[in-house]
């Protein structure tokens, strides 16, 4: 699927990381600050990629790997393998066919689809294209009737889980944005909510620009527990970090947690995400499934995050990068150069099936704090 005169992959897009630096070079300045942006001074995105970057794995050798398998089960349906699209907003400023290309991408490398709220296509539209397993990520709109009105549409669409994102009631801080004068062009919108009321500030001449309207109709625990009585889909909760949240969020009755800090465009200085999915998992104790977001690039970072607690990862960023760069086929090569590199670390630390992956494939962490190569 690399190179060649029919193929729009560049020849040398052999990792996400060259998808990111085709993306970076194609993209305009202002699209690539929101893209790529992280919160403020952008310490916990870089601390998501240290965490991965600096945990070592353990070879393992002779290990029999005739029977092996990525396949899994995620609430009750077969997860062909663990790395599924993270719900990403606005896909049309990459692409002009913004959330379709994308379900069509991942429908040809059979990954799983997580769609924003905020996608440029309505939730029908994209159920009725896509050939695979959809989620559908639900910001709490100002209203329960309005929320309701979402969850109704995803369920009558075929939407197998509700994910609902609960870090960001305020956007985060995003200096990179602000320096690059990023605004939405007018040919991306936000079509599933078109002409609900959003929340906005009230705040006059010297008072709190954030408190003043914006939280008004913020999420709390009562509305997770509302709208678990009020849908029988699997429901998750997206941007949990601290263990006590995820406690709580089982007793209001979460099918699962994504562990995720938000790529670290929202709270800066909260810690990486594989760091939380490791004191998440700790307290949860394998109740419910935990998947992790933030800071995947390469299938080495799923296998260690697999062996710390979870039970899936998501990838959002890479998958706007091959958007940006070679459409629908992109997308489907960068989730195929994913389970390749997956499939090669399972085979090289000796784990045949993903319940094989557990904290034995990583090397203790006493020994490189005591060794030379101590990062």
């Amino acid at each position: 699927m690399t190179g060649g005169a029919t193929s729009p992959v560049p020849a040398d897009c052999v990792s996400a990381a060259d998808y990111e630096r085709h993306a970076r070079a194609r993209l305009p300045a202002d699209v690539w600050a929101y893209v790529a942006g992280a919160g403020a001074d952008g310490l916990t995105q870089r601390w998501n990629r240290e965490a991965f970057d600096t945990r070592r794995l353990v070879g393992r050798v002779l290990a029999d790997m005739r029977a092996a398998s990525t396949q899994s089960t995620l609430f009750g349906a077969p997860l062909p393998y663990p790395i599924l699209l993270a719900p990403v907003a606005h896909q049309k400023l990459v692409h002009p066919e913004g959330e379709l290309a994308a379900a069509l991408g991942a429908s040809a490398a059979s990954a799983w689809m997580t769609v924003s709220t905020l996608a440029g296509t309505s939730l029908e539209e994209i159920a009725k294209e896509s050939g695979t397993t959809l989620w559908f990520q639900l910001y709490m709109q100002a209203s329960r009737e309005d929320t309701l009105a979402l969850v109704r549409r995803a369920e009558a669409a075929g939407y197998r889980a509700l994910m609902v994102t609960v870090d960001a009631p305020v956007n985060g801080v995003r200096n990179d944005e602000q320096r690059a004068g990023f605004r939405l062009p007018p040919h991306v919108r936000p079509v599933n909510i078109e002409g609900l009321p959003q929340l906005a500030s009230r705040a006059g001449p010297g008072e709190s620009p954030v408190f003043k309207g914006l939280l008004d109709g913020a999420p709390t625990w009562a509305d997770i527990a509302w709208l678990r009585r009020e849908t029988a889909l699997p429901l998750l909760l997206k941007g949990i970090v601290s263990p006590a949240d995820a406690e709580r969020a089982i007793e209001a009755g979460v099918n699962g947690i994504v562990v995720s800090n938000h790529g670290g465009r929202s709270l800066d200085t909260l810690p990486a995400s594989l760091h939380a999915l490791e004191a998440v998992s700790e307290r949860v104790k394998g109740r419910v499934p935990l998947l992790l977001d933030g800071g995947i690039r390469r299938g080495t970072d799923a296998l260690k995050a697999l062996a710390l607690g979870a039970s899936a990862v998501m990838v959002g960023q890479p998958v706007m990068h091959a958007l940006a760069v070679a459409g629908p086929v992109g997308v489907a090569h960068l989730m195929t150069i994913l389970r390749a590199e997956f499939e090669a670390a399972m085979a090289l630390t000796g784990c045949a099936t993903l319940a094989d992956i557990n904290r034995d494939v990583l090397w203790p962490t006493a020994w490189r704090a005591n060794s030379s190569e101590a990062g």
